[in-house]
């Protein structure tokens, strides 16, 4: 319906014996809503939040660690609707409570994360990622304070300290069998902190350059979800090709760099607080070293581009960051009106006019749950189960067994 392309080869898709194409639900936001606007009139019904516990389906590319990560999963989904922001801010911080508590009767160790809105859509988004080494996220956390972001989301500040000055002039320097930032390092005993790489993506549609030059220090990654909201880069993110790339600046993925580039350039906020650093000259086989910026090239755009790492300030000025694996069993997102105003769901509003239903969604991952609990808690002899999400009661005395067995007997 609406989300379709968005949601990508993830959608399972199937026909049936007369050729017609169906879709099994990864979520339910367009069934819902196309149900709420048939039964919803007046603001006075509202605000409404409808739940269930169903099975959904992914098709995904490397299912995993049994029903970790599945194409068949059981969830626990809700959704919301407002007449205002506000009303869906109450609804949002009554929903983040609620999964807190659900988490922390579990016995798990978890942080709930601010996360980037993805394929779903919306305009704020929280994750709840229990703390294991087995999972697929990582959570980033400052050693201080409450911030706690997904590694999508979590700021890289600038650097304090003022750029250092030039000491050294650029040099064009041969380098046939330096193609990547390790060989580069390794063959010039150069600091991996002064140097940068360049990667180039498409451009959005209807620009003047059909590609866009995004530049991290030599350590760093690039993020892709920040670097796909640049105003000028396609979405998705979509990497050139050698070809793409030699067409526009003649020469490979491994030789480039700022100086002389022919489209338009975006560094990251850590690049633009370097001197004296090494990076591609945009010929096959040859960097410059020493580069400066407003000396040797201009200081381009400059954004935060780079995935945070371990030991970064943290954004909030507190303390800093930490960065572990977890597993998502939770996420609540503020869909706002992307889904109502697209399956023209609205109600009549206390001014007597037409209104487009604002709306959120909350989910939990129930056998993702199960799975994660097993992760944190265990020993030699297998599962130690959390009392809350027990199959039944136990304890280690005779007397103990004596009071839970007539208490089971009695289920």
């Amino acid at each position: 319906m609406v989300v379709g392309k968005q949601y990508g080869p993830e959608l399972l898709r199937f026909v049936d014996r007369g050729e017609r194409p169906f879709v099994l639900g990864p979520t339910h936001e367009e069934v819902i809503t196309d149900l709420i606007r048939n039964e919803l009139s007046s603001y006075k019904q509202l605000p409404l939040n409808f739940y269930q516990i169903q099975t959904k389906f992914r098709d995904e590319v490397r299912p995993r660690f049994g029903v970790m990560r599945s194409r068949e999963f059981l969830m626990k989904d809700a959704y919301s609707f407002h007449t205002s922001q506000e009303s869906l801010q109450e609804t949002y911080d009554a929903m983040y409570a609620a999964y807190s508590k659900i988490f922390s009767r579990m016995g798990l160790d978890f942080r709930a994360v601010q996360a980037d809105t993805g394929s779903i859509g919306g305009s704020a988004s929280h994750e709840f990622q229990v703390l294991a080494q087995s999972g697929e996220d990582d959570v980033v956390f400052s050693d201080t304070s409450d911030y706690a972001a997904n590694i999508e989301l979590a700021e890289a500040i600038a650097p304090k300290e003022p750029r250092a000055a030039a000491t050294q002039e650029m040099t064009l320097v041969d380098t046939p069998n330096a193609k990547t930032i390790a060989e580069l390092v390794e063959q010039f005993n150069l600091p991996i902190e002064k140097t940068v790489k360049t990667l180039l993506v498409k451009a959005v549609e209807g620009s003047s350059f059909p590609l866009v030059a995004l530049l991290v220090r030599g350590d760093h990654e690039l993020n892709e979800v920040k670097a796909e909201k640049l105003p000028q880069v396609a979405s998705p993110l979509t990497f050139a090709t050698e070809e793409e790339i030699r067409a526009v600046v003649k020469a490979g993925p491994g030789s480039l760099g700022p100086v002389n580039m022919p489209i338009p350039v975006v560094i990251d906020r850590t690049v633009a607080a370097m001197s004296d650093f090494a990076a591609g000259a945009n010929i096959d086989g040859k960097h410059y070293f020493g580069i400066n910026w407003d000396r040797d090239v201009a200081t381009p755009e400059v954004a935060d581009i780079r995935n945070v790492v371990a030991g970064d300030p943290s954004p909030d000025g507190q303390g800093t960051l930490l960065i572990k694996r977890g597993i998502e069993v939770g996420h609540i997102f503020q869909l706002g009106t992307k889904y109502s105003e697209a399956l023209k769901a609205s109600v009549q509003g206390e001014d007597g006019r037409n209104q487009i239903l604002t709306m959120g969604c909350y989910g939990i991952g129930v056998t993702r749950v199960v799975a994660a609990a097993i992760e944190q808690n265990y020993d030699e002899r297998g599962i130690v189960w959390p009392d809350a999400i027990a199959p039944f009661p136990g304890g280690d005395s005779a007397d103990e067994h004596a009071q839970i067995l007539p208490r089971t007997r009695a289920c």
